[in-house]
Parts: structure tokens; sequence; C-alpha cells
């Protein structure tokens, strides 16, 4: 007789905990970083207890918090960090609740996200580099949307994204480059994040070890040769 714990997840059930995981998110329980892992895991879940574990510290799923209205004829503010001739850091455990500007004259920007507790469906960031250079770093894992001009520069990025089809987080930028560099970058190419063992953590590498990640990493992999084929097909007018 299967135990309770060990009966199959359905797709359905993955989604409702990575909803349950996005609403813990936006009041502000999970930083970046913990929701993208978190995420990756519930997607590779194979049964019910696996899926319990991710959420065991966080309280029962409910409607995510109403943004504030905004008054008429009132934008939303931007909080600006700004490097002329000098440099502008921000990492650690900090709260990003409203969109966020970087502008790099001659100086470096750097913004670490993979700390930061994200109270935002989606981070939106403005980065403006002239001769200089912005840094964003994010956890692999997300989704990044880059647009914008560079002229005599560079905009790029080089992180491991998702698969498919998954509802993971997602980081807009705007990027305006003139002779200088605006960069998004993962986990994997910047200095890595410690990590606390948590108590979730602890369970799942008792059950799997690390697998679930190289689970994760085939995934993404698989996403980007899709990605791959469709762009071809694309160019070949299929």
């Amino acid at each position: 007789m299967t135990e309770p714990g060990e009966v199959r997840a359905s797709d359905a059930e993955r989604e409702a905990v990575v909803e349950q995981l996005r609403v813990a998110s936006v009041e502000g329980r999970l930083s970046l970083t913990e929701l993208t892992d978190r995420t990756e895991a519930a997607y590779t879940a194979a049964t019910h207890a696996e899926l319990a574990l991710l959420v065991q510290d966080l309280p029962a799923s409910s409607a995510a918090p109403a943004p504030a209205p905004v008054p008429a004829g009132e934008g939303r503010k931007r909080r600006w960090f700004v490097g002329i001739m000098g440099d502008s850091k921000r990492r650690g455990k900090w709260r990003i609740d409203q969109e966020l500007g970087a502008v790099a004259v001659m100086g470096d920007v750097r913004l670490d996200l993979r700390e930061a507790e994200v109270r935002t469906d989606t981070v939106d960031i403005v980065a403006v580099a002239v001769m200089g250079d912005v840094k964003i770093i994010v956890p692999d894992g997300v989704i990044v949307d880059i647009e914008g001009v560079a002229v005599m520069g560079d905009k790029k990025v080089d992180v491991l994204e998702a698969a498919p089809g998954m509802n993971v987080p997602v980081v807009r930028v705007k990027a305006y480059a003139v002779m200088g560099d605006v960069k998004v970058v993962g986990d994997a190419r910047a200095q890595p994040l410690q990590r606390g063992l948590s108590a979730w953590r602890e369970h799942w590498r008792a059950l799997h070890g690390d697998d679930w990640r190289a689970v994760g990493r085939q995934l993404r992999a698989e996403g980007r040769e899709l990605r791959r084929q469709l762009r071809d097909d694309r160019h070949r007018g299929y």
C-alpha cells in the first residue's frame, strides 16, 4: 500500500506549490534565490512528500496582497543607484518593492539581486552605462528579458534560464549603453552565493542528494536547445 506522502504529484499540484511560493515571495518570506531554488525543485518533484518539503515553513496559501493604488497623475517611483566616476553597489539582504534604475557614468554600478526580497511579480530595471559598467547578478533559473540600445558598447545576458513553461521569476532590463556595458549574469558566472542548509534542503538531500539540481540543469539545457531549434525554424521559414 502506498504511503500518503509517496503518492505521485500531478502537474496541477506542482503549479499550486509554485503559486504558493510566489505569494510567499511577494509577502517578503523568501529571497529571490530561495524562490528560484524552491520553484525549480517543485517542477522536478515526483511525490506529494517532496512538494510538502518546499512549503513546510510557509503559511497556507492565500491570495497575494493587492498592490496599493497609484494616485491619478503619479507614476511609480523608481529607486536609483548612481555611480559617476565611482562605484555604487547593492548586495546582501534588501527589499525590492519598486522599479529600479542604475546609472554608471565613467563608473560602475553593481546590483546583486540574489538575496533580495522581491515584493513584486517582476523586477523592472532601467540600466544606463556611459563609458561605465552596470552589472546585475541574478540567480540562475530566472527569466531575463533585456532590450535597449548599445552604441560602441555592449548589452548581454549570461544566465542559465529555466526550461520553457516554468512559472519562474522575471527580470526585465531596459539597457542603454554608450561606450559602456550592461551585463546580466547568473550565479554560475559570479562569486558563488553561500546557501544556508535550510530544513527543506536537508530533507531533500537526504532523499535525493543534489540530483534535483542536475535535473534542473538538464531541463534548462533542453529549453535552450528547443529555443535554438525554434529560431532556426523561423529563419528557414517553416
